[in-house]
């Protein structure tokens, strides 16, 4: 058999047995008088071989080790091996369908927010909010929970959406209070107000320790884009969430 003939029989190209024979798993057979190769059964059913092997996600490398085991004991490990990285595979594929099929419900609901796809956790606490298209406030709140929502662990970010839910309904206010102080200097009267007003609504769960302004921390992505009095006011709540933490802590 000719090479175009003996890739027809087994169903591959010529070309990927002249690739088998420069990867060295396919030997070369002989010549004939004219040069060209002159393919016999044994070559076909090792090129069959080969066919089988690939088709079953193996690659080169490991079909090689496979051939070289006479007993076939290569085979059974190699054939554990693959089996083991496609259950790997499949885990991996089924939780991101998992996570995918809320996430098409809500798009097919048209209830999909103009920041997706986010997860479901977002999703949610965002249709909590609604848009509020006139507040600059809530249009950068959302954009820094949608980076939360990437850069967070899972894990952390469900926690984390969980005690935002609570601040949901009263956003419309603390929005506007923040939204005032767009053009005001850090000791304006009215950044104590929005203080309390932002603390009044975070929960306890929020009482974190915020880091220094410029120590290059996720909190500084948030700060840098708020104007002084906003930063002061955000700054301060969530101080003053501390305080009420602390003070249920020792009641």
């Amino acid at each position: 058999m000719r090479i175009g003939e003996i890739a027809a029989l087994v169903g591959v190209t010529p070309r990927a047995v002249r690739h088998y024979h420069q990867s060295g798993l396919l030997p070369e057979p002989a010549r004939r008088a004219n040069g060209y190769r002159e393919y016999g059964v044994r070559d076909a059913v090792l090129l069959a071989r080969i066919r089988r092997l690939t088709e079953l996600g193996l690659g080169l490398d490991e079909v090689r080790d496979v051939l070289a085991d006479d007993e076939g004991r290569g085979l059974v490990e190699v054939l554990e091996e693959l089996a083991e990285d496609l259950a790997r595979q499949e885990a991996v594929i089924r939780k991101r369908r998992e996570r995918l099929a809320p996430l098409l419900a809500e798009a097919r609901a048209g209830r999909l927010p103009a920041e997706g796809p986010v997860s479901p956790e977002l999703a949610a606490l965002l249709a909590g909010v609604g848009e509020l298209p006139g507040s600059p406030m809530a249009a950068k709140d959302r954009e820094i929970l949608t980076l939360l929502d990437v850069v967070v662990p899972e894990a952390e970010r469900a926690r984390l959406m969980e005690l935002m839910h609570g601040a949901a309904g009263s956003a419309g206010e603390v929005y506007g209070l923040l939204d005032a102080l767009a053009d005001a200097a850090a000791d304006d009267p009215r950044v104590d107000e929005a203080a309390r007003a932002l603390a009044a609504v975070l929960p306890d769960g929020m009482a974190v320790e915020l880091p220094e302004e410029g120590a290059g921390s996720l909190a500084d992505t948030f700060f840098a884009d708020l104007a002084p009095a906003q930063s002061a006011a955000v700054r301060r709540a969530i101080g003053l969430v501390r305080e009420r933490r602390r003070f249920e802590e020792r009641g």
